[in-house]
């Protein structure tokens, strides 16, 4: 059995432990929730201020040039590319994942329809995210598609004939399971669909290569394990096989090829410029590129694949620490044991008491979620691991009071039953 002794050795021979020092951490808290709220770098504030009181007090509208307000969806892009495979002027920082997504699978049904009318179907999962499948849905009605919702096990069975878009969340919000981007993505293409994903829940998680892959679309939030802040900008990306084939639908002024020509018609930017919208949220720009640097702090410590080892092995041992230790708990694994299944989140599920059991932990300082189940899940506990401020005792605390919430009978106080606007 791992010992707490175990865990901080582990933390002293890990090569990114440095990495916490750029994050600000409540005292007493263990924060396993960044899968849906990162973290605030330490490096934030001050830029955040710097924005408000220099750039917007002193420069005013002329920091649109000085301090280069005006690059910013581009530059922010530029970094998150180094993060999923794409390259240099490939993507674009703005506006937020919902309204990201309705302009890249409006623009690959578009293509889809130009190849073959009668295809009317985008395909998705059942569970995934439901902001993507309201896009989704609101589409299809709008254009006369049809939305099929399918299992895990039955994606590639449903990819035929009538298939026209195959939309996708790579790492799966609620149980952590992961595509094989690749291999679904051929799938997809051998059907004459075209793929569209989304990369909230695994952008600055786990490796992504679209190229390698070669994705047709994608989106991802700024503000999970980007670490942009509450509501930060989110991304867009396309193949270069796309981008100048179509418009997007939310023809705004700054996806204009001139915005400050200020002419009535519009004519559509170049490139991937052409899914910015309006104007940009400085603010919140300036808050995601601390987000962003901080992650990209790892590149000098071995990249994506050092947190992706990291995260395995974080992983690996709270899955581990909660059948030693919460055996007969009622507790079961939503999240795949396959390592190349799994993204940077544990899951668990149980028939009774699964919000109470998450208040009762966020009340002694270890915040993880929950998520409601369905007719084929059980109620969850989600517990995220970011690698960049997450070591391993960190996961052996969190299971010792989960433990003790457990054997108590805690959870069942009534405060905890209680439940909240946000879950």
């Amino acid at each position: 059995m791992t010992s707490l002794q175990d865990c901080r050795a582990m933390d002293a021979q890990d090569p990114l432990r440095q990495l916490r020092d750029l994050f600000t951490l409540p005292e007493g808290v263990i924060y396993l929730d960044g899968n849906s709220l990162g973290v605030l770098p330490k490096a934030t504030a001050q830029r955040v201020a710097q924005a408000i009181s220099q750039e917007w007090g002193q420069g005013l509208i002329r920091s649109w040039n000085s301090a280069g307000w005006f690059e910013l969806p581009q530059r922010l892009g530029d970094k998150i590319a180094k993060l999923v495979g794409a390259r240099s002027g490939e993507v674009v920082a703005t506006d937020s994942t919902s309204i990201n997504l309705y302009k890249v699978l409006s623009a690959a049904l578009r293509i889809a329809h130009e190849r073959a009318p009668s295809r009317r179907v985008v395909v998705s999962e059942r569970s995934n995210f439901p902001t993507d499948l309201y896009i989704a849905q609101a589409l299809c009605k709008e254009r006369g598609y049809r939305l099929q919702l399918v299992d895990d096990e039955g994606i590639e069975a449903a990819l035929g004939a009538d298939t026209a878009v195959l939309m996708l969340t790579h790492v799966n919000y609620r149980t952590g399971a992961m595509h094989d981007m690749s291999a679904v993505t051929q799938a997809a293409h051998r059907a004459g669909a075209l793929a569209v994903w989304d990369l909230a829940h695994s952008a600055g998680a786990v490796p992504v290569d679209l190229h390698g892959a070669d994705a047709d679309f994608a989106i991802g939030c700024g503000y999970k394990y980007l670490n942009g802040g509450p509501g930060a900008p989110a991304f867009v990306w396309a193949h270069p096989r796309h981008l100048d084939r179509f418009e997007q639908p939310l023809a705004g002024w700054w996806g204009h090829a001139a915005p400050f020509e200020f002419t009535p018609e519009y004519r559509p930017a170049a490139g991937i410029a052409r899914y910015l919208c309006g104007t940009q949220p400085i603010l919140s720009m300036a808050a995601l590129e601390c987000g962003l640097d901080a992650v990209l702090a790892t590149q000098a410590l071995g990249g994506m694949a050092a947190l992706r080892t990291k995260s395995l092995a974080l992983t690996d041992l709270f899955i581990r620490l909660v059948e030693e230790r919460c055996a007969g708990q009622g507790l079961s694994l939503a999240t795949p044991r396959e390592h190349a299944q799994r993204g940077s989140q544990v899951c668990l599920t149980r028939a009774e008491g699964a919000y109470a059991i998450v208040q009762a932990l966020i009340a002694r300082g270890v915040i993880g979620d929950y998520r409601a189940g369905d007719a084929m899940q059980a109620d969850i506990l989600r517990f995220g691991f970011t690698p960049l401020y997450i070591g391993f005792e960190d996961a052996w605390q969190a299971v010792e009071h989960l433990k003790q919430v457990l054997d108590s009978g805690e959870w069942q106080r009534p405060e905890f039953n209680q439940k909240h606007a946000v879950t």
